[in-house]
């Protein structure tokens, strides 16, 4: 997820079944205002650090990870007290009583955690994840996602994003190159959102011409 230190002005992103551990890159993502980060390998709260200086976070889903623990109230009561501005959490309304509560039951998280030796982008597989990837298809999890984001979006009175504006990235796969692949076309898909009607026609007088060219050389080829 290294490609978010250069997507500061992103809204709304969706993770979900990425096998992500490190949340690091994320803090660079000032206008993030929903993050949704279900069934991930996200191990410690600490991780919510990179999130607490988001000013405009309202919407976050990270159920099904690891560091949701045993105790589902110390893990919901830990994350309001550190992330006080959240409307939602895992797709249940935040009320006043809780994050008061949250003062007295959460814990406070006042550094990251240890740095890990597996770097996101091609970490090493386990049974759970490669199971994950197996029952859950690209084209379902996009459908998915965008089906629950704007079912949480409803809820809190927002306009529902269109399928056009809506980025997924592709669960893990064990292919590196391919992902590798997969998260640059997101990455592109993503960064195209900031363009104008002058940026954009470029940017398809460009595709236009590479596209050209592969169909050459694949006739060339047959």
């Amino acid at each position: 997820i290294s490609i978010c230190r250069d997507l500061p002005n992103i809204e709304v992103i969706t993770f979900s079944v990425n096998g992500i551990s490190d949340l690091e890159p994320l803090n660079q993502c000032q206008n993030l205002s929903e993050l949704y980060l279900r069934k991930n390998n996200i191990k410690s709260l600490n991780e919510l650090f990179y999130l607490k200086n988001l000013p405009r976070l309202r919407v976050l889903w990270l159920s099904e990870n690891p560091c949701c623990g045993s105790d589902p109230h110390h893990y919901r009561m830990t994350v309001l007290r550190n992330l006080p501005s959240l409307q939602k959490l895992d797709n249940q309304a935040v009320t006043e009583e809780e994050l008061s509560q949250a003062l007295v039951d959460g814990e406070e998280i006042t550094a990251p955690p240890a740095r890990r030796s597996v770097e996101n982008g091609c970490p090493e597989s386990t049974e759970s994840s490669a199971a994950e990837s197996t029952t859950e298809t690209e084209s379902e999890l996009l459908n998915f996602t965008l089906e629950e984001t704007n079912k949480i979006r409803e809820e809190l009175g927002m306009k529902p994003v269109p399928r056009d504006k809506f980025s997924s990235f592709s669960p893990r796969e064990t292919d590196c190159n391919r992902k590798k692949r997969n998260n640059v076309l997101n990455a592109i898909l993503l960064l195209m959102k900031e363009l104008d009607a002058e940026g954009l026609e470029i940017v398809q007088q460009t595709v236009g011409r590479r596209l050209q060219a592969f169909r050459k050389k694949e006739l060339q080829e047959e």
